[in-house]
């Protein structure tokens, strides 16, 4: 699987595989690997506040959160291109556990981007018909 960068005000803070997809709605989700960052719901609910993201979720006794459309953060192929979309998520809980989601990739991008997730939904498609 590629490595994909995940950059918050053009910094690096981690990396994903974007290991999961809904090819139809041009949507990808997948793990975040922090870097030098030990506690993802620290670190997130301390940028949203002062910078008016609407957290969604906000349970500081399970440390779970998340978050509406961050337009600060991005995800950057191994070429530095940015998987653009509609929206973008963070969602996770306690200190390593969160995820990275992004809504409304379009097409060919996506087809191009990420063919094992198409090919995936094609064959689960067929296999119902």
């Amino acid at each position: 699987m590629k490595l994909y960068g995940i950059f918050l005000d053009n910094n690096k803070i981690g990396t994903t595989e974007l290991e999961k997809g809904d090819a139809p709605m041009g949507g990808l989700l997948g793990k975040i690997t922090f870097i030098n960052i030990s506690s993802g719901y620290d670190f997130f609910k301390t940028y949203c506040i002062p910078n008016d993201i609407e957290l969604v979720t906000d349970y500081p006794e399970d440390r779970l959160i998340l978050t509406r459309t961050i337009n600060t953060l991005a995800v950057k192929n191994e070429q530095g291109l940015e998987i653009k979309g509609l929206g973008n998520q963070i969602s996770g809980m306690g200190s390593v556990e969160f995820e990275i989601s992004i809504e409304g990739v379009p097409y060919p991008f996506y087809e191009e981007e990420f063919p094992h997730h198409v090919k995936a939904y094609d064959n689960q498609f067929n296999k119902e018909q």
